[in-house]
């Protein structure tokens, strides 16, 4: 019987997996005419899309819902291509390096222990809400510059600009309204951060040149730090949030596994990978094509949009023995949830950071927890899959 892939249908977002089985084995090149695009399912497709940016493009937008119009609004470096993507790819990395990323452990640290702290006399809480959503979304505040008083307005924003309505492949009036305030505060944080200058991302941003090819020296636009700094607070925010939730979800479920932790804490960057793998926070990326491409016995034609499934590719069997199976003794060479190649994902040693953080702090202050899956709740996001809500007790 015949699957339909619709990534804005509710159910999808609870389980998608049985329909990704369905997908490589059935209908590797998959079309859905309602909704006018293309997905690939198989590994070995997706990862070599992944790196054909000349084929694959991103500059019409890497989610079903965005147009053309909408790419030139936000010109985020997830919309790009050479060489555009690598004039904005060399001035922000000035943001990323090791060092700076390293710098932030103890930060990340203190805050994991604060959290923990809030909640553990209460032998019970939301993970989610009272840890998962919170850390990440102060990290990348403390990063961008946003003020302690203004972060819980960004994280709510940042929420509510990512909500999708089921069934329904357009932004909610909602989530423009949030978009449009959130590209307001980041103009005026840019701003202030021009006139006086601090230790944050954003006046680094201001600040930072590099050579383009011609030799010449540039700088970033005002325009791209606040479009940037807009990404940072979704991408940044849910994507770690999700991660987290998913992870303790999973290490709840196979308490073998977290032995292993418990044992040696040491495997919990493996676990991080894991949950990465089993069940990716971003699960599709879009692309155009930019000439006519024929796979699997399927012609796709030029400027069509094309899914890549990465939720799909990470548990292909032809790739991964017993794909279905968590364990964290696997070894994956190739993580596809953070990207790779050109749009590798500039936060992923962040992301990294702040998840093995919050896993080392949760395990050593509360190794024994259950998770209450009935009453679990999911978001319902585009290509974010993930929880919303996952109590905890212990």
């Amino acid at each position: 019987m015949a699957m339909e892939l619709n990534p804005f249908a509710y159910a999808f977002h609870e389980n998608p997996y049985p329909i990704y089985r369905w997908l490589r084995d059935q209908a590797p090149v998959y079309r859905n005419e309602a909704m006018g695009f293309f997905a690939l399912s198989r590994y070995d497709d997706v990862f070599q899309a992944t790196i054909d940016f000349e084929t694959y493009s991103s500059a019409k937008g890497t989610v079903l819902e965005i147009t053309p119009e909408m790419v030139e609004m936000f010109p985020i470096i997830l919309f790009m291509d050479p060489p555009r993507h690598t004039r904005l790819r060399r001035l922000v990395s000035h943001a990323f390096t090791p060092r700076r990323i390293a710098a932030l452990e103890p930060v990340a640290r203190q805050l994991a222990v604060r959290l923990l702290d809030d909640v553990f006399e209460r032998r019970e809480c939301d993970f989610v809400r009272d840890f998962a959503a919170i850390l990440p979304i102060e990290m990348i505040s403390t990063l961008v510059g946003v003020p302690p008083s203004d972060r819980t307005w960004v994280r709510e924003r940042t929420d509510a600009s990512l909500h999708r309505e089921p069934d329904r492949p357009e932004f909610p009036e909602s989530a423009l309204a949030a978009n449009a305030q959130l590209v307001q505060y980041f103009s005026g944080l840019v701003q202030e951060r021009r006139k006086q200058p601090r230790n944050d991302m954003t006046s680094l941003l201001l600040e930072a040149e590099v050579e383009n090819d011609q030799g010449e020296k540039e700088r970033l636009t005002d325009f791209e730090i606040v479009a940037f700094c807009g990404l940072l607070s979704g991408a940044g925010n849910e994507t770690v949030t999700k991660l987290l939730g998913n992870a303790v979800v999973l290490l709840a479920r196979h308490s073998d596994q977290r032995r292993q932790l418990l044992i040696d804490p040491n495997r919990i960057p493996d676990a991080i990978e894991e949950a990465l793998r089993f069940w990716p926070p971003a699960q599709y990326s879009a692309r155009t094509l930019t000439r006519d491409i024929t796979l699997h016995g399927v012609t796709m034609p030029r400027d069509e949009r094309v899914l890549l499934l990465t939720g799909s590719a990470c548990r292909d069997e032809r790739k991964f023995g017993d794909a279905d199976a968590f364990r964290i003794d696997r070894q994956t060479s190739t993580q596809l949830a953070f990207g790779y190649g050109l749009h590798h994902c500039l936060g992923a040693s962040l992301a990294r950071l702040e998840s093995r953080v919050s896993l080392e702090e949760l395990h050593a202050r509360i190794p024994e927890y259950q998770i209450d899956e009935t009453r679990c709740e999911r978001v319902h996001m585009s290509n974010v899959h993930g929880f919303a809500s996952v109590p905890m007790s212990w």
